[in-house]
């Protein structure tokens, strides 16, 4: 079984695309997405429209409930307040309908879908560090959890003591706990600029993280030319 894992789109149509090519070029036979299908990006409604055409599971992701008022956004910082507000502009009644259907966490047979981390999902709570891993760890059923929210793709391993790795290729132990943050699609915040998302082979039992070129100056351009802060068109060129 292939599943091709995505997430943290953030309203970037062009990156969308580009994953969209990549994973069906590849073969898959899943599609899953991490949500923040959008917010800081220029077309908001176009992610939603295809992540829905793809009928995936979905999970709701922090800015996906910011844009429709579901989420108090006086936390985001001045950028991120600004897009969630244009973007719940820029989104159909029924997109926001379906926003706001999508669960926090989904357990599937093998693995387990969140957005941020499994204690008190509806916080958005970051897994950034061996601590923060260790409470999610706790809260696993499966031996394998998937997530996004921080943009950087690592995964943590439940041995003793808990350790991490940023490689591209992370194998998966079903005698481990492992939790695999799969990066994200629309702005990427490793310094590397290209969209990212995974594939679980369950026949190689390895993930794999995938990079993909995007036209990025086209996305930047429809950030600035939406009048949207001119910072979220820059740092695509970063990927910070």
């Amino acid at each position: 079984m292939r599943y091709a894992l995505f997430g943290d789109i953030h309203g970037n149509l062009e990156a969308l695309q580009a994953v969209v090519d990549d994973f069906l070029h590849k073969g898959v036979d899943e599609v899953i997405c991490l949500g923040d299908i959008v917010g800081y990006g220029a077309n908001p409604e176009e992610c939603v429209q295809i992540v829905r055409k793809l009928g995936c599971l979905t999970v709701v992701g922090n800015h996906d409930h910011a844009a429709i008022g579901h989420l108090d956004v006086s936390c985001f910082n001045p950028y991120a307040r600004t897009a969630a507000f244009w973007t719940g502009k820029h989104l159909s009644h029924e997109s926001k309908e379906w926003l706001c259907s999508l669960s926090f966490i989904e357990y599937c047979d093998a693995f387990t879908l969140v957005h941020g981390s499994l204690p008190s999902p509806e916080l958005f709570n970051y897994i950034q560090t061996i601590r923060h891993a260790e409470f999610t760890f706790r809260l696993m059923d499966k031996h394998l959890c998937f997530c996004g929210h921080s943009h950087v793709p690592l995964a943590f391993f439940n041995t003793d003591p808990i350790y991490y790795t940023i490689d591209e290729i992370i194998d998966i132990d079903p005698a481990v706990k492992t939790i695999v943050n799969i990066g994200s699609v629309g702005q990427p915040r490793d310094e590397r600029p290209q969209a990212a998302y995974a594939i679980y082979d369950t026949t190689k039992a390895e993930v794999r993280i995938c990079r993909v070129d995007y036209d990025i100056a086209a996305a930047a351009k429809k950030i600035t030319e939406a009048g949207l802060p001119q910072p979220l068109a820059s740092r695509l060129w970063l990927g910070k």
